[in-house]
């Protein structure tokens, strides 16, 4: 017989006991597997006595074969009682005496919520609306042609666009600040590569020429010991060198992935990619917008289990990519907390859409994946390949399939709210 009692909203202790002899049982099968190849001095595997290895062993099998005991006694019991168990639950064994004939435990542990939405009839989202032009795909072709242009060197005064080679050496209170000197380092003018103040006391010098001035960092600058502070900084400038762009040719269209190098074919190909680019950044749009919508309407308790999984999860992914970076993240350290309203939102947002999916019939259709799945593919020489690639393994298929879910939740809720068209501007859409 088992009992549940409401702790809190999401909370529940389960109180059970399970039969000392099936545990008893457990132990001595247990007991029989490791005196196989147990080794004990004087004694050969496979013949060592009962009792020597209940002396060895006998605490280690009965604390295995009571934890398994604990497991399936809950699992059972949670069936019988309809519980959405939340994470895993705390066992605490309240029977010491070895001999009892039952081993009676409570069980604490998170339920699911009830998700509960709010009518979003009265709730609108603007919808983003662009239609793509010419002049959108020779900008495209222009900015292509930047990113593949050569330099050469010219007796002129900087301006934008041009590289520029320097030495720097950065001063707060004359002493040199950590990473504030340079010599010959190369960058692009007007590309956001270096702050503003920094290039704009570049701009309009010549090769050869020196240059001091103040200048005081942003508040927010990632570098501590400078963040807010005037410095002084010295400027040597070696050499301007000007943009030469590539001319549209078999070369610069192969370089930019136009089968064979055809001219002909060059803009056709660019406008069918952003196109593309274009219709799927206005379904992030509008999916974003409708998620926030649901966040905004749904009410209902977080399993903090849940929650603090979430946390450690984002904690180990920033990690991950702070390492790739070549960040030592012992020298920078992280607490869960720092992720713990994002976390929170994420698991909103996953009870929500798991919610709304087995409500409304929402799962990803085997057609809507494979559609998806050759969309994506079409940004590849050989899009083919990139779908046997998808298809080849679960995990990389599941994301897809979650992909459309998300999108057909997002759709249902365009379907219950008001809309309003937004035109927007294509670097807008672009995030440029």
């Amino acid at each position: 017989m088992s009992s549940v009692e409401t702790v809190s909203a999401l909370e529940r202790r389960l109180n059970a006991s399970i039969p000392q002899q099936a545990i008893r049982g457990e132990v001595l099968s247990r007991l029989k597997n490791i005196g196989r190849t147990a080794k004990i001095a004087g004694f050969r595997p496979g013949k060592i006595p009962a009792r020597i290895l209940e002396q060895h062993y006998g605490a280690q099998a009965h604390q295995e074969a009571l934890g398994d005991a604990l497991q399936r006694s809950f699992a059972e019991a949670a069936q019988t009682n309809n519980l959405r168990v939340a994470g895993y639950p705390k066992f605490e064994v309240k029977t010491s005496d070895m001999n009892a004939d039952q081993v009676e435990y409570s069980a604490t542990f998170e339920v699911y919520p009830e998700v509960a939405i709010d009518d979003l009839s009265g709730e609108t989202i603007e919808r983003p609306v662009y239609e793509l032009t010419q002049a959108d795909v020779a900008n495209t072709i222009a900015t292509l042609r930047k990113q593949r242009a050569t330099f050469e060197r010219v007796s002129r005064d900087a301006q934008a666009e041009d590289q520029v080679h320097i030495d720097f050496t950065g001063r707060l209170d004359g002493e040199v600040f950590q990473g504030g000197e340079a010599k010959n380092y190369a960058f692009v003018l007007g590309v956001d590569r270096m702050l503003p103040e920094f290039e704009a006391a570049i701009i309009g010098m010549k090769a050869g020429e020196t240059k001091s001035f103040d200048m005081t960092f942003p508040d927010d600058y990632h570098g501590k010991d400078v963040a807010g502070k005037q410095v002084t900084f010295t400027i040597a400038l070696h050499s301007v060198e000007a943009p030469k762009l590539p001319e549209v040719d078999a070369k610069f269209a192969e370089s930019v992935g136009i089968a064979g190098g055809d001219v002909s074919n060059l803009e056709g190909e660019i406008r069918v990619n952003l196109q593309r680019e274009v219709a799927r950044r206005l379904r992030a749009r509008n999916k974003e917008a409708a998620m926030e919508v649901l966040l905004k309407a749904a009410r209902f308790d977080l399993p903090k289990t849940l929650v603090e999984w979430e946390m450690q999860n984002l904690m180990r992914q920033t990690a991950q990519d702070m390492e790739a970076r070549g960040i030592k993240m012992k020298d920078v350290p992280l607490s869960p907390e720092l992720f713990a309203e994002r976390a929170a939102k994420r698991v909103k947002l996953g009870l929500i859409l798991s919610d709304l999916t087995q409500k409304h019939g929402l799962r990803a259709k085997p057609e809507q994946v494979r559609a998806l799945v050759e969309d994506n593919a079409q940004s590849y020489d050989q899009p083919e390949e990139v779908v046997h690639w998808y298809y080849a393994d679960s995990s990389r298929l599941q994301e897809i399939e979650n992909l459309v879910m998300e999108e057909n939740v997002a759709a249902w809720v365009m379907g219950q709210v008001k809309t309003a068209d937004k035109n927007v501007t294509f670097n807008e859409l672009m995030g440029n």
